[in-house]
């Protein structure tokens, strides 16, 4: 039996030029290499074999495949087409795939870009799926390893120095109050945020004191905080629906402007840079480059 450790591309190209050519000089002038080193490769193919593959032509120049070359035939063809498919790069064909992409994020982004990536997927993968999973932090790294998240989306607190990143926006902060509010549509002074009830979005430390509120104490002044939630989502309803502010990052707040007002708050806030984050394994991989594109298209930057 031939043994697959001694048979190498060079001898199967072989093979096929010379039961394409039947003609050995032919033959390597097509692979180019010498007439005799195609001559040697020829002496491998019948050691290989056990046969002799190809007999002198006795009507003329060139050679005559035996029968045992060409059963050969179609199995070389088939050989060089799996090994030429092989070397094609790897593609994701959107239209076709049925895959089920998994994006770790916090309600913040996930408002913010959800639905603007969900529609921007669906134009070009219908039968795609798309799932928003909470980040443990913990997890992540291991989940990003294995395959089990695609994407992480957030600020980089907690991002690992190994991920690779690409920044997806800047958000600044703006204050909400309901459409109708009775202190009216006046740019907020300080005095005016302080003195009006607050909602606080918090999940970690004391659910009544935000960044806001240290801003606030190291200049000496403190608003009523009358209510406070962890999510992200339930802010914009509850300050639709009282007279309430709220201060959250701009870019989601403005998905609910039929209901509300936003102002820039009166105390200077730094924005916040939300990115999207891959494992460097994946940089390359078809699917999450088509995924990552579809991110910068729902963020506005194109591709």
């Amino acid at each position: 039996m031939t043994r697959i450790s001694e048979i190498d591309i060079d001898l199967l190209l072989t093979l096929d030029a010379l039961l394409t050519d039947q003609n050995i000089t032919h033959a390597a002038v097509r692979l180019g290499i010498s007439q005799p080193a195609m001559s040697a490769r020829l002496v491998r193919l019948r050691h290989l074999f056990g046969e002799p593959l190809f007999i002198p032509s006795p009507h003329g120049r060139g050679v005559l495949p035996t029968p045992g070359a060409e059963m050969l035939r179609p199995r070389v063809s088939r050989a060089l087409h799996s090994l030429a498919a092989l070397l094609e790069p790897a593609r994701f064909d959107a239209a076709q795939s049925h895959r089920t992409f998994v994006i770790a994020l916090h309600e913040n982004p996930a408002l913010t870009l959800g639905s603007d990536l969900l529609n921007q997927m669906r134009k070009a993968a219908p039968a795609v799926r798309l799932r928003f999973a909470l980040p443990e932090m913990k997890l992540l790294p291991a989940q990003l390893e294995e395959g089990e998240v695609d994407l992480y989306i957030g600020i980089n607190a907690g991002a690992h120095d190994s991920w690779i990143r690409r920044k997806l926006f800047d958000d600044e902060f703006a204050t909400a109050q309901r459409k109708g509010h009775p202190r009216g549509q006046k740019p907020l002074d300080l005095n005016t945020f302080c003195n009006l009830p607050h909602l606080v979005v918090s999940s970690v430390g004391d659910p009544f004191t935000g960044f806001i509120d240290q801003t606030l104490a190291d200049r000496g002044l403190q608003r009523q905080v009358v209510m406070s939630t962890q999510s992200y989502a339930m802010a914009p309803p509850v300050i639709a629906g009282t007279d309430l502010l709220c201060t959250l990052p701009r870019r989601m707040l403005q998905r609910f402007s039929e209901t509300l007002d936003l102002f820039s708050p009166p105390i200077p806030v730094s924005p916040i840079a939300i990115s999207m984050y891959w494992h460097p394994k994946n940089n390359h991989d078809p699917a999450n480059k088509w995924l990552r594109s579809q991110l910068l298209a729902a963020a506005g930057l194109g591709s």
